[in-house]
């Protein structure tokens, strides 16, 4: 497995593809140059709100996984993608299943890292806010802490090979998305009620993981 690394805008990140020619799994680790708001492949760019993006001086583009939105802060997060290609050992037909191995290395990452963190197995939950925010919701294969989401996961299938997306807190704050999002203040009041006890941060764990589930990759 081959590890890059990857800097530079979050448009350029995203609109990156699949290699036709990829022969084995690459991990991506990317640092954006700026903060974001990342939106899902089927949500339009009205999703957000260009005056409390322009006023944040936040980035908004658009991934070609699917899902709700995702607030992107180099400081505050860890943003891994992995890649694979079909014929790897890694890949399963399963869409469901296809990443539990990844949402494993992610896991294993947090305990070794002193973090009680479990797989969640489970079908695409329906939420509220599910289908706008990516941690309002959980999906099969991310990894939950004290019951709560701490590693999103998302992907894309191509004839080239599934490409995964993965992202992690330090604190989880509803705000920082709902904040860039076109809502009314009443609708935004209510999603902040229900998101605060959905998803986690990892705290200080954060500044060792990105560095623990690279190796936990490259061990799988």
């Amino acid at each position: 497995m081959r590890v890059l690394q990857l800097t530079g805008s979050m448009a350029d990140f995203h609109a990156r593809a699949v290699p036709d020619d990829l022969t084995g799994a690459e991990v991506w680790l990317f640092e954006p140059n700026r903060r974001g708001l990342v939106l899902g492949s089927a949500q339009q760019e009205t999703t957000a709100d260009p005056a409390a993006t322009a006023l944040a001086g936040v980035e908004v583009v658009r991934r070609r996984s699917g899902g709700g939105a995702v607030y992107v802060d180099p400081a505050r997060c860890v943003w891994v993608d992995v890649v694979v290609p079909p014929g790897d050992p890694r890949w399963s037909d399963d869409v469901r299943a296809s990443a539990y191995w990844l949402g494993g290395a992610w896991q294993r990452a947090l305990q070794a890292l002193g973090v009680d963190a479990e797989l969640y197995e489970g079908g695409l939950e329906q939420t509220p806010w599910g289908r706008l925010v990516c941690f309002a919701a959980l999906g099969p294969g991310e990894v939950l802490v004290g019951g709560r989401k701490a590693v999103g996961i998302s992907q894309r299938r191509t004839r080239a090979g599934a490409r995964f997306q993965c992202i992690a807190y330090d604190r989880w704050e509803p705000a920082d998305v709902l904040g860039l999002l076109q809502m009314t203040d009443e609708d935004r009041r209510e999603a902040a009620a229900d998101l605060a006890d959905r998803a986690v941060g990892v705290g200080d764990r954060l500044a060792d993981l990105r560095d623990a589930v690279v190796a936990e990759l490259l061990a799988t």
